[in-house]
C-alpha cells in the first residue's frame, strides 16, 4: 500500500494528518501508544522513497516477535524516517534486522523477558566512515547521528513491527537506557588485531553484528603496562552474581576494549585469543558461591557435575563466548557487556 501525498504510512495503516509538523505526529503517536516517547520525523512519501532508494519495498526481511509483524523494506524505511536516520544507514538497518531474525538470537525471548536486555548493533568496516558512524571518544554515547538514529530505528522497528511495548509484549522489569538506542562502531584503525567481523569468519568489506546484552559496565586501569593487570579488572567486573551469566553458562560476554588498553595488551604479544583464554580462566567464582546464590542453573553438564565446594567455575562455559572488539577514543576505560544468557550474537556482511 503506497501513501498518497499528505498521508503517512505507519505500521499497517495510512494516517492523514492536517499538517506535517512534528508536534502533530507526536500527539497522534502518543494517543495511540506508539513510538518511544521522543519526537519523531513524519514519514512522508518522499522521505520513505528516499530511504528505499529504489529498492523493492515489499521484500520481507524477517518476522519480528512477539507480534510477529512482517519487517518489509517499506516498514523498515518508515521506522528509519521516524528515527531521523539518513538514507546512508538504511542498509545497516536492514542487515541488523536480518541478523536479529536468526534463530540463535532468540528474539522472541529477548523481546519478552523481564531482563533488561537490548539488541546492540556493532558496525564494522568501510561503512563506518562512509555512513558517518562514530567509533572514537564517547562511542557508546550521544553526538553521532548515524549511531543514534540507527539504534533508534532498530528499537522503533521492534516496537511498531514486533509489538514489544513496555508492559505489552516487553516485560522488562526496569528496562535500561539502551532500549532507546544501542549502536556502536568498531574502531578498526586502532585495533591491533584483525577486525572483529574477520575474526568471526565474515570476509566482507563491511559487516554488522547484533548482540543482545546489558548496558556497558565500565572498568578502568590507568597505570598498567601488562595485559594481566588490565584484564584482571575486566575479570573482576565480569565475575558478578548479579549477571545472568552466573546461572546461564552458554551466554556470551562482549568486552569492548579502548584503543589504549588494546595497544598495551597487544604490545606484549597477546592475541585476541589470549584475551579470551585469560578471561575464561580468571573470571570465576567458587562452586559454593554459585550454589548459595542459585537453586536453578542452566549450566553445561560438566559444570553441574559434583565437585569440591572450593572449585572455581567460569562465568561462561567456553572461551569462545568471550567476544572482543575495540571501540572508543583516548583514555584508559573499557567495558564489559554481560549477556542475557539465552541468546547468541550474529555477524552478517552488509547488505548491498
Amino acid at each position: 500500500m503506497e501513501p498518497a501525498p499528505g498521508e503517512l504510512l505507519v505500521a499497517d495503516e495510512l494516517i492523514d494528518l492536517a499538517d506535517e509538523r512534528p508536534e502533530t505526529l507526536f500527539e497522534v503517536f502518543e494517543s495511540r501508544g506508539w513510538g518511544d516517547g521522543l519526537p519523531l520525523v513524519p514519514p512522508t512519501l518522499d522521505r520513505v522513497q528516499a530511504m528505499l532508494a529504489g529498492g523493492d519495498p515489499d521484500v520481507v526481511i524477517g518476522t519480528l516477535p512477539p507480534r510477529f509483524g512482517l519487517a518489509t523494506r517499506r516498514a523498515l524505511a518508515v521506522n528509519a524516517v521516524l528515527a531521523g536516520a539518513p538514507p546512508e544507514v538504511f542498509p545497516v538497518l536492514v542487515t541488523a534486522i536480518r541478523a536479529l531474525c536468526h534463530a540463535e538470537v532468540n528474539l522472541q525471548g529477548v523481546q519478552s523477558t523481564t531482563h533488561p536486555v537490548a539488541p546492540l548493533v556493532i558496525v564494522h568496516g568501510e561503512v563506518v566512515a562512509r555512513a558517518g558512524f562514530h567509533a572514537g571518544c564517547g562511542a557508546f554515547g550521544p553526538g553521532s547521528r548515524a549511531n543514534a538514529t540507527l539504534g533508534r530505528a532498530v528499537r522503533l522497528a521492534l516496537l511498531h513491527i514486533g509489538g514489544a511495548y513496555p508492559g505489552r509484549g516487553d516485560q522488562s522489569t526496569q528496562g535500561q537506557p539502551s532500549k532507546y538506542a544501542y549502536c556502536v562502531a568498531e574502531n578498526a584503525p586502532e585495533c591491533p588485531w584483525p577486525a572483529y567481523h574477520h575474526a568471526v569468519g565474515v570476509e566482507a568489506a563491511s559487516a554488522v553484528t547484533v548482540a543482545c546484552a546489558e548496558n556497558p559496565h565500565n572498568f578502568h586501569d590507568m597505570e598498567s603496562d601488562r595485559p594481566e593487570r588490565i584484564l584482571l579488572k575486566a575479570a573482576s567486573t565480569i565475575a558478578s552474581l548479579g549477571s545472568n551469566n552466573a546461572c546461564i553458562s552458554q551466554g556470551e560476554i562482549f568486552v569492548a576494549l579502548c584503543p589504549e588498553h588494546a595497544a598495551t595488551i597487544a604490545s606484549c604479544g597477546w592475541s585476541r585469543r589470549d584475551v579470551q583464554l585469560f578471561l575464561y580462566d580468571r573470571a570465576r567464582l567458587s562452586r559454593d558461591t554459585f550454589l548459595a546464590a542459585f537453586r536453578q542453573r542452566r549450566w553445561a553438564p560438566w559444570m553441574q557435575a559434583d565437585a569440591a565446594g572450593e572449585t572455581l567455575l567460569p562465568m561462561t562455559e567456553h572461551p569462545d563466548n568471550y567476544r572482543i572488539f575495540v571501540t572508543g577514543g583516548a583514555g584508559k576505560h573499557s567495558s564489559v557487556l554481560p549477556s542475557w544468557g539465552v541468546t547468541k550474537s550474529v555477524t552478517l556482511p552488509l547488505e548491498a
